[in-house]
């Protein structure tokens, strides 16, 4: 695959940066969608598993918490690195996973069962969480659901995370493939700042003598020449 050739952002003076134009994580539905789940998670594990003695609560958590961080992190640390950026998405979407896993053994150890396919909630489910990525949506409604209900919501969003993340991180992969990392940046940024110099220096040089042209011309006039 060719290289594209590397995008260049400038600062408002015109000199290139080497930094990626930043990412508005909090406008991310998948990030979005993260924060509701760690605090679904919180909020679950308080009411329906033991306060001590249990360590799933502990991995619960962190792992919920672990997917919003690393995808906040990820996407800051982008600007510099995306290698950094692509192995903290990878981070984050390990640790969805995880929490999904434990929500899925919650639902087997109750005897309850996962909401998908043919099941009479699953798409009602799917599309409300499809359609509502802010915590405000779910947060009123989170106190009123039995543990059934909570587990499920948590896997319907664990999933729309997945797959919104793995469209991500394969979207910054090519990225990187075909525009390169910070090295490639730096290289293209100085290059472009050399031709912004020489360009300078070459008008500057056209300004002075047409400078020394209107002196001799206005000299020649006032016959001083």
């Amino acid at each position: 695959m060719q290289k594209k050739p590397v995008s260049i952002s400038h600062y408002s003076d015109g000199t290139a940066s080497v930094l990626r134009k930043a990412v508005v994580v909090e406008g991310l539905r998948f990030y979005q969608r993260s924060d509701v789940l760690y605090q679904l998670t919180q909020h679950f594990c308080q009411r329906f598993l033991p306060a001590y003695g249990d360590r799933t609560v502990d991995q619960m958590v962190q792992a919920a918490r672990s997917v919003k961080q690393n995808i906040a992190e990820g996407s800051s640390d982008g600007q510099t690195s995306m290698e950094i950026e692509l192995k903290l998405l990878g981070v984050a979407r390990g640790s969805n996973k995880e929490l999904l896993e434990d929500y899925l053994d919650y639902l087997k150890r109750k005897g309850f069962v996962e909401w998908y396919g043919r099941h009479p909630r699953f798409q009602m489910l799917h599309a409300f969480c499809k359609q509502h990525a802010a915590y405000e949506d779910y947060k009123d409604l989170l106190p009123k659901m039995t543990d059934e209900e909570l587990a499920n919501m948590a896997i319907c969003l664990c999933h729309q995370v997945d797959k919104a993340l793995t469209s991500y991180i394969e979207r910054k992969d090519r990225e990187f493939t075909t525009e390169g990392g910070i090295r490639e940046r730096m290289t293209a940024a100085r290059l472009e700042q050399r031709e912004i110099q020489r360009e300078t220096i070459a008008r500057l040089q056209r300004e002075n003598q047409e400078l020394r042209q209107e002196i001799t011309r206005l000299r020649t006039l006032l016959g001083g020449g």
